[in-house]
């Protein structure tokens, strides 16, 4: 017998699933398999899934090979009718049980197991204790978006918004805490809509509130990628009270032109953004952003792009994730005039080469500081504005450790 082999891409919200579908295959006895857990957010997501089906095929000619993820829940005659997958399993069917134990008893199931996404009322986020390095957990929260950003295919491959309820979030970080976690990441598509589906329509700064008093032993605490325009009250009032929660946010920004804004359908606008990152400033002094940028988004002219450059400073970005646009079919932006390939490439370099700019920037400011480190391995650890910090004598694995910053590289602090 053979363990099953999985291999993920994409975002931190399929991690946490695929170590979740680890821990269904093994309670369901299933061997000899191997697991695509597929990224739908870009045609090249896709066609990477396929070219890491063909490989693994390869490397595992007898294996059962099974298809899941938002790929698959899309597009799941793309899968089916390559003649390496066995089976295409959807997003919900992944996180059930039965699914697993099905692919175990017998076969000879349904080679398409893809249901209506949107008809799906819950997430199953309660499935497993977190998971990460022994440093770290990452806990869903949310799945599910209720936008329709006109680039974007995840809604009809994560379905509508649900949330996990704020008493099952509590109870599984008491665990997580209790098994020595030091940090705890919330996890979601769309994270600042948490709530929103639940009784009274709870605020996503109401469950970080309830977090941090109900499980005081939890040393740090972080929220991943956010939509400033949905930050409520509550959660600006734990940036500024509670010293838990980390001081960095992932902002789901995408460009800086309000033209641009909406045409992707984007809720907020270009002043909002700017608004946003000033104020959380104000109230944190230490606060440090991240960003997603996409650069030429169909119709993106140069003084659209100027705008966005111009936003990394205005908002005092320092972690860019840039994404240089490609048309996904099935979504509005697809069918509106692109931008040339080569005018796409240059912008993405000329926004990654500003993105590296403000990281110089922040680690040279940080020479001389004191922070407060938690260490991934021995040699490296992150600050609490998630920055890289590598050590010469070795330190504690998942221990938080107080270390003055001697240097910098192009990319981490170094003590």
């Amino acid at each position: 017998m053979t363990a099953p082999i999985f291999s993920n891409h994409g975002c931190r919200l399929n991690a946490y699933e695929t170590k979740a579908m680890e821990e269904l295959a093994a309670s369901a006895g299933l061997d000899n398999t191997v697991v695509i857990n597929t990224c739908a957010v870009t045609a090249e997501a896709v066609r990477k899934a396929r070219q890491d089906i063909r490989k693994l095929r390869r490397s595992h000619p007898a294996a059962k090979l099974i298809v899941t993820g938002c790929a698959a829940q899309t597009e799941p005659d793309t899968f089916a009718n390559m003649e390496e997958v066995d089976a295409v399993i959807g997003n919900t069917e992944k996180m059930q049980a039965s699914t697993w134990a099905g692919l175990a008893g017998d076969f000879g199931t349904e080679p398409v197991q893809v249901d209506d996404i949107m008809s799906v009322t819950e997430t199953a986020g309660h499935l497993i204790d977190g998971f990460g390095t022994r440093s770290r957990a990452y806990v869903q929260v949310q799945n599910g978006c209720d936008h329709r950003c006109t680039f974007c295919i995840i809604p009809y491959g994560r379905g509508n918004s649900r949330s996990v309820p704020a008493g099952v979030v509590v109870d599984q970080i008491k665990r997580l805490v209790d098994r020595g976690f030091n940090e705890v990441v919330l996890t979601g598509v769309d994270l600042t809509s948490w709530g929103a589906d639940l009784p009274s329509e709870p605020k996503l700064g109401d469950l970080v509130i309830r977090i941090l008093k109900l499980v005081p032993d939890l040393p740090r605490l972080r929220i991943s990628s956010i939509d400033s325009i949905e930050v409520d009250e509550a959660l600006m009032q734990a940036i500024a009270t509670e010293a838990r929660l980390m001081p960095h946010l992932h902002l789901s920004l995408q460009h800086g032109d309000d033209l641009i804004l909406k045409r992707m359908k984007r809720r907020h606008l270009r002043d909002n953004a700017i608004r946003f990152a000033q104020e959380a400033r104000r109230l944190r002094p230490d606060m440090t952003f991240g960003a997603d940028i996409i650069a030429g988004f169909p119709t993106e002219t140069e003084a659209h792009f100027a705008n966005s450059l111009k936003l990394v400073e205005d908002c005092d970005l320092t972690w860019l994730h840039v994404f240089p646009y490609s048309p996904r079919p099935g979504t509005p932006a697809a069918r509106m005039p692109q931008v040339h390939g080569g005018a796409i490439k240059e912008r993405a370099a000329q926004l990654r080469a500003a993105g590296a700019r403000q990281v110089a920037r922040h680690l040279s400011a940080q020479v001389g500081r004191t922070h407060q480190v938690l260490m991934e391995n021995p040699h490296m650890g992150r600050t609490a504005q998630f920055t890289e910090t590598t050590f010469r004598t070795p330190q504690p694995e998942g221990q938080i450790v107080t270390a003055k910053i001697a240097n910098h590289t192009e990319t981490q602090l170094q003590v």
